[in-house]
């Protein structure tokens, strides 16, 4: 370059870019996984009342606040695990780098703990073959958790040993492990947030006296199964709109306008759900629950 010449400018652009993939990627996926997780509890929830949950019509905002308490459990689980995990695996390193060799007992626990591994995810493989009942979170645990063992059980015979971990030969191995973790952890939390939803449904049912209790005043006939409703009939010959009040009845949901109304009386197998529009053809009392 010759003297005076001015110097060339860094491109920033490139930086930029990087940066931002950086963080719109993790931040996709996050938002990706609670929108799933919280239409697989709000499925379940909604399932057990007889409604499905595509016909309420519920933002990606709203399934997103919904997978909250679908995922607490998942992930204080897993980061206890995780730190627990980091604390031993430390221990052993240090008594790796020490001058006199480890105890024979902390080798024995390494290869017990790969053992124990294999042997939880040859019973999570039977399970997802059907040949004993896992459960639905119970096979991809077994899974996971059983790759999870094997590898961390192999790393702490290598930091006991003072060797580094991976070996390159084993790196294409580690990589497949990763993915079926990963896919293992994905199949339990979705399952989880399905039990989660119908156990809060199944709670919900029992205690229905928590939801808003609502009086609807209505032009024509409302059809409940009997018992299930105190309905009042006007008199004909007034001049009021409203001839039909109901009463004993609990909001379940309200989306897109319409409201999901709910005997406070509902039973699983005779109960049923009234779907209403929010607009002036009804006339809606809410009370405290």
């Amino acid at each position: 370059m010759a003297d005076g010449d001015p110097e060339p400018r860094t491109p920033v652009w490139g930086n930029w870019v990087s940066t931002l993939a950086t963080f719109v990627a993790p931040t996709t996926f996050i938002g990706a996984l609670l929108l799933y997780f919280g239409f697989a509890y709000t499925d379940a929830f909604y399932e057990y009342f007889g409604v499905d949950a595509a016909t309420l019509g519920f933002s990606t905002q709203d399934y997103a606040l919904r997978s909250a308490g679908a995922l607490y459990v998942p992930a204080g689980a897993a980061l206890t695990v995780a730190l627990a995990g980091v604390v031993v695996y430390y221990v052993a390193r240090s008594a790796g780098s020490q001058p006199v060799p480890p105890l024979r007992g902390l080798r024995w626990f390494a290869y017990g703990l790969s053992a124990c591994g294999g042997c939880l995810f040859l019973l999570g493989a039977l399970g997802g073959f059907a040949v004993w009942p896992a459960g639905a979170m119970g096979t991809p645990l077994l899974l996971g958790g059983g790759l999870v063992l094997v590898v961390y059980g192999r790393a702490l015979f290598f930091k006991l040993e003072g060797a580094n971990y991976p070996a390159a030969r084993e790196r294409l191995a580690l990589t497949l492990v990763a993915a079926l973790v990963a896919l293992s952890s994905f199949w339990a939390t979705h399952a989880y947030a399905k039990q989660h939803g119908y156990d809060d449904a199944r709670d919900l049912a029992h205690h229905l006296w928590l939801r808003p209790g609502m009086t609807i005043d209505t032009p024509d006939r409302l059809h409940f199964p009997d018992q299930q409703v105190h309905e009042t009939v006007f008199p004909a010959d007034t001049h009021q709109r409203f001839r039909f009040r109901y009463k004993g009845l609990r909001l379940l949901a309200e989306s897109n306008g319409r409201m999901f109304i709910i005997p406070e009386n509902w039973e699983p197998i005779t109960g049923s759900v009234l779907v209403l529009p929010t607009n002036s053809t009804v006339r809606v009392t809410f009370s405290p629950g």
